[in-house]
């Protein structure tokens, strides 16, 4: 069963990354196999929850775009060095393929070969040299029989004929000497090896001289002409003259950079060969169209832009959101369940509920946690009663005093220490769209304003070169503070008249506090939107 990756939005927050995890479980006691991930850094905030409650922070996922590892590749197709070029060309043969990677000891990549440099070895080599092993030129010449003195054979292919009765030259290996005068002389003189054709029926006599005088012998059905036309097969495959450098491709690289460096090269096939140096086997390019598409469930959130790299490629097979219905797509039905309830996490709970699966202690924690979070406390008008409902009777399963947990969680993640401002404004951070123009909104929240009001020319800056650099039309930060539920507002001085439009304000100035402001979701991206939209 392929892993199932669960994770929230980018930037994620409390509620994202706590389902996630509550989510995550839900699913394997249910027999999936999940993992819960997160797509960034946690914040504060979250990190004083995990560590609190002691859970490990998810792993972090980087992408879902399919990989040469999700690819229906050929595996272990390869050429051991010493195997023969007999051997390599049926291999291609029968496995149907123009060339292969070739290996070394441990399956360490040494190079390529093709069946053209395997035709120009076949019609162009003249050497009479032979140098491989004693099996591999049984196996070439399709042995009947064979009596094997040496495991290796080296030396120099000759023709058999009468001359060669009083040679002495040991290091030849002689075709066709079915004369049984010129077989006993050459035995007695020990040459390397002799090749007997037309399956030669050998005495006992003979076959005694040979085991005598330890001499290789190969019995083959050829005739003299086809043994000297494919004997030099038998060589190794490494011996063949072949392109100095191969393309290769790693299991672990994206198939989208493996087409566009297929179509520049036009090569039909590519090794797949480890960072290590290890050959996994073969891709040729009309394989990329079969492939495992990576699995993942998201949670608290639903619009592309917001989820993680590659979300197009991957195969989505759940939603649970609490957000309005962006513009994603699926290539078939899914469980999508949305509620228009202040937190992820509210959804969760009913999930299990329907599951009949008791929720753990630590678990019900996690879950709390997301809610309060969301909700700050109750104090955000996306706060639902249901939320209200399900936070008391995880409270019940904790013990957790929800309104001291709750003030001490949101003011756990307020601090600002050591950040730049660029970095404040993305510690929450969204994208939205409307129509042809980007909005991002960011929210941070605080128990004071000082700090960011004595820094607040810093901050525009900042968000006028967010706003230039990444084409956004507008750019906000709202400040929220969690003592008085009100929010301070700060943006890019280009998006003044849209704001003053947003909110019904005469001559916004910067750090204008907006009372009662608290909810990204409802009280300031919709509003902010709507304006854009006519533009």
């Amino acid at each position: 069963m392929d892993t199932i990756y669960v994770f929230g939005h980018k930037k994620p927050d409390t509620d994202a990354v706590c389902g996630s995890i509550a989510l995550s479980y839900l699913k394997n006691q249910m027999g999936l196999k999940t993992e819960p991930r997160i797509l960034s850094e946690i914040n504060l905030e979250t990190a004083y929850v995990l560590d609190k409650f002691k859970v490990p922070v998810p792993k972090y996922l980087n992408d879902v775009k399919t990989q040469i590892k999700d690819v229906k590749y050929k595996k272990n197709y390869f050429v051991k060095e010493n195997e023969s070029i007999y051997a390599t060309y049926n291999y291609m043969t029968e496995k149907d393929v123009t060339g292969l990677p070739i290996v070394g000891s441990k399956n360490k990549f040494l190079g390529y070969v093709s069946l053209k440099e395997i035709a120009k070895e076949l019609i162009i080599t003249s050497s009479n040299v032979l140098d491989t092993s004693f099996d591999n030129l049984a196996i070439t010449l399709n042995a009947s029989s064979v009596f094997k003195h040496n495991n290796f054979v080296v030396g120099s292919v000759i023709v058999s004929h009468e001359n060669l009765i009083n040679n002495e030259d040991k290091d030849l290996i002689v075709i066709g000497a079915n004369q049984k005068e010129i077989l006993n002389a050459l035995i007695k003189n020990k040459v390397k090896l002799i090749i007997l054709t037309k399956n030669r029926i050998l005495t006992e006599e003979e076959k005694s001289l040979i085991n005598k005088h330890n001499v290789s012998v190969i019995i083959t059905p050829y005739d003299i002409n086809k043994v000297v036309k494919i004997i030099n097969l038998s060589n190794p495959i490494k011996s063949i003259q072949r392109a100095s450098t191969a393309i290769c491709i790693e299991p672990n690289d994206y198939l989208s950079d493996f087409i566009e460096i297929s179509n520049r090269y036009k090569h039909t096939n590519y090794p797949v060969v480890s960072s290590k140096g290890i050959c996994e086997g073969m891709l040729r390019v009309i394989d990329t169209s079969e492939y495992i598409k990576k699995n993942v469930i998201l949670v608290d959130h639903n619009d592309p832009s917001q989820s993680v790299d590659g979300i197009s490629e991957a195969n989505i097979i759940e939603i649970v959101d609490h957000h309005n219905i962006g513009n994603i797509s699926t290539s078939s039905p899914i469980n999508f369940r949305n509620m228009s309830v202040g937190s992820v996490n509210t959804v969760i709970y009913y999930l299990f509920l329907e599951q009949s699966i008791k929720i753990p202690e630590k678990i019900a924690a996690l879950m709390l946690s997301g809610i309060l979070s969301d909700t700050l406390l109750f104090a955000s008008p996306t706060t639902t009663d249901t939320d209200k409902e399900v936070a008391e009777k995880l409270s019940k399963i904790t013990g957790i005093n929800i309104s001291e947990y709750g003030l001490e969680l949101l003011t756990s993640g307020v601090s600002i220490e050591g950040l730049t401002e660029e970095e404040v404004i993305y510690k929450d951070f969204k994208t939205y769209t409307a129509g042809d123009h980007r909005v991002g909104v960011a929210q941070v929240f605080t128990t004071s304003f000082l700090d960011y009001k004595k820094n607040i020319k810093k901050y525009i800056e900042a968000l006028n070169n967010i706003s230039t650099n990444n084409n956004y039309k507008v750019v906000c930060l709202f400040v929220t503070d969690i003592l008085n539920n009100d929010s301070y507002l700060i943006y890019n001085e280009s998006a003044k008249k849209y704001i003053e439009d947003a909110y019904g304000i005469f001559n916004l100035t910067q750090g204008h506090l907006l009372k009662g402001v608290v909810s990204r979701k409802k009280q300031m991206v919709p509003l902010i939107l709507e304006v854009i939209e006519k533009v």
